[in-house]
């Protein structure tokens, strides 16, 4: 079993530590929570895992392969997606575009016979699109298809996201707010997703802010405050230590 894993995980932005000596482990089929109040440092280690920033001291590891510090792209190509705190979309680009771009990672057709523009890549474009279509209908998203993804509202454009994360068949889906915007509907609806995925035997860490969907939802939970673990375990006793009772509301 392949298991992500950060180890010692630190990173100092001049004199302020915003992870310090973090270790952590996202298991392959298991939805792992991490929670800590505003500026606690958990986008950070997204960013860290992810190569848009490199780390101060410390590893990740994706099973025996060391991946510290790696190139965005390279990250993603190992298995690892993201979504991010602030919507990244190309917001001209039709909603169908923004997820086809998710599934380019599976292109098996070269540069050279995209550059003249053989049959082969019509083709496997036409396959792209229609999956990118059926996950549309997945998400109940197919009447938005052909409209710019930045018209829509906040709460669709998270949906956008997501489906461009599980467009690249990630082994590990790293979800950052990903229930920002949605009503509890909406999200019991994407938890019902994320279900699926690790169903399918993915690992998902998911930073959250909505305790109601957290608890709802992970297996494991972190918590974090001021880039230091505070806490881990099941949820249920984790929400009752008095370390993250006092971090949340204070003393």
């Amino acid at each position: 079993m392949t298991v992500l894993a950060i180890q010692d995980l630190t990173k100092r932005f001049g004199g302020v530590e915003a992870v310090s000596k973090l270790s952590m482990n996202v298991i392959p089929g298991r939805i792992t929570g991490l929670i800590g109040p505003n500026g606690a440092g958990k986008t950070t280690v997204i960013n860290l895992i992810t190569g848009i920033v490199a780390p101060t001291a410390g590893r990740v590891l994706l099973g025996d392969r060391d991946i510290t510090g790696l190139e965005p792209h390279k990250v993603a190509r190992s298995g690892i997606a993201r979504t991010f705190q602030n919507i990244r979309l190309l917001r001209e680009a039709s909603v169908l575009d923004n997820v086809v771009v998710g599934f380019h990672r599976q292109e098996t057709t070269s540069l050279a016979a995209n550059l003249v523009g053989l049959p082969s890549v019509w083709r496997e474009r036409r396959y792209l699109r229609e999956r990118a279509a059926e996950m549309l209908g997945r998400f109940n998203m197919t009447r938005y298809a052909d409209l710019s993804a930045g018209s829509l509202s906040y709460g669709h454009q998270r949906r956008v996201e997501f489906m461009r994360a599980m467009a690249t068949s990630p082994d590990f889906l790293l979800l950052d707010e990903p229930a920002a915007g949605m009503n509890d509907v909406e999200a019991d609806e994407l938890g019902a997703v994320i279900r699926d995925v690790i169903a399918a035997g993915a690992g998902v860490l998911l930073v959250e802010h909505n305790m109601r969907f957290v608890m709802s939802i992970c297996q494991d939970l972190y918590v974090v405050d001021y880039g230091r673990l505070i806490s881990s375990g099941a949820p249920a006793v984790v929400c009752e230590d008095p370390a993250v009772i006092s971090a949340y509301f204070g003393t």
